[in-house]
């Protein structure tokens, strides 16, 4: 008797929230997926799948994975680290519960799978035990600084990537260091982020990204906007070609 057969995972990228910067590729791929797996907080609706629903195959099992906690506790104690752990184990379980049926899952994720995605907790959970493809996604810094008409870097420009949870010293230790930077997880860090910005003498050059690429976008320099805590689809950029030839 033959073994049975397993389904595949697909992680998806669907851009960073305007719908017309899916790929080909993920459309394609969920017109074929029989079950579509998606992040969002308890309670709350999905971003991913507001971009991507259009492109379910008809019939096409939804499964919500839904987020005990996001940012109601520090994410570097035992409470938080246990909570998310558990999330992502039961999370991987139910996806893997479908595989093991044979069906093929896509796995939503803003912007890039491999980009501070949720997807990956459960890529290195399963794909060493499934078939397994990730298709590329446009990033959320990508669509902002095209947005924002921000040329961000050029020849031997140095970009670093940084979370605004970093230490307010070591953030502007990183700023002064790089030629171009683009700034995630911004929400009530914005203060600390405007602080080091002067401190590493970058704040005139920075640029503040609301909701990039979607309906309701808007960006403004940093040094204009008010010190209220930003949305969670937020960034904020630094420029870098300072040579502009």
């Amino acid at each position: 008797m033959s073994a049975p057969v397993s389904g595949r995972l697909i992680g998806v990228g669907v851009g960073p929230g305007d719908p017309e910067l899916m790929t080909l590729k993920a459309v394609r791929a969920l017109g074929e997926a029989d079950v579509v797996a998606y992040f969002a907080k308890l309670g709350n609706a999905s971003h991913a799948r507001a971009i991507a629903h259009p492109h379910f195959r008809a019939g096409a099992v939804e499964l919500a994975l839904g987020y005990p906690v996001t940012t109601e506790m520090p994410k570097d104690e035992a409470p938080y680290k246990s909570a998310i752990t558990g999330f992502y184990d039961a999370s991987a379980q139910a996806v893997a519960a479908h595989l093991d049926a044979g069906r093929t899952v896509a796995v939503l994720s803003e912007g890039d799978p491999m980009f501070y995605g949720s997807y990956m907790h459960l890529h290195v959970r399963l794909a060493d035990r499934y078939d397994t493809q990730v298709i590329a996604g446009v990033t959320g810094m990508s669509g902002c600084w095209s947005q924002a008409g921000a040329p961000i870097a050029q020849g031997d420009d140095v970009l670093s990537v940084l979370p605004g949870t970093l230490p307010e010293a070591e953030l502007a230790r990183r700023l002064a260091e790089a030629d171009a930077a683009v700034i995630m997880k911004v929400g009530r860090n914005l203060p600390k982020i405007r602080r080091a910005l002067a401190a590493a003498g970058k704040l005139e050059r920075a640029v503040y990204v609301e909701r990039g690429t979607m309906s309701d976008t808007h960006n403004v320099p940093l040094a204009a906007r008010d010190e209220s805590p930003a949305p969670y689809f937020a960034i904020v950029l630094v420029p870098g070609w300072s040579g502009r030839a």
